[in-house]
């Protein structure tokens, strides 16, 4: 549990920093947009490092290796996801608009399997 709590932390952290970048260093640097972009994948980072706390949470019961599962989905997610779309607004690259749906699936199956989780608690 505690190093999922940990990754949960460091990515609430870097959505904050990434925010926080995206609306003073990035401002007037990159079109509107493109800003637009940046933070919407700042706040899906910040929505799922939310989401792997409580998987680490989960991660104390009867349902601990479900909910090790979801927390992986969710940091693939991360990575996918809100890693293609900072990459695409701080590059213009549009190659890598085809990973942005992968992200957006890993986050489903992890909110699904987070799910089933839930389920497992107490049982």
């Amino acid at each position: 549990m505690n190093g999922w709590l940990a990754v949960a932390a460091a990515n609430g952290f870097i959505a904050v920093a990434a925010g926080a970048f995206a609306a003073h260093g990035l401002e007037g640097r990159i079109d509107a947009h493109a800003l637009e972009i940046f933070e919407t994948g700042a706040r899906y980072q910040m929505y799922h490092a939310i989401a792997i706390g409580l998987a680490a949470l989960a991660y104390r019961s009867d349902a601990a290796s479900t909910a090790g599962i979801a927390a992986a989905f969710f940091f693939s997610g991360i990575v996918l996801f809100s890693g293609s779309l900072y990459l695409l607004a701080l590059t213009g690259a549009r190659a890598l608009g085809f990973v942005t749906p992968f992200g957006g699936l890993a986050f489903l199956v992890g909110w699904a399997v987070l799910g089933v989780a839930a389920f497992k608690i107490g049982q």
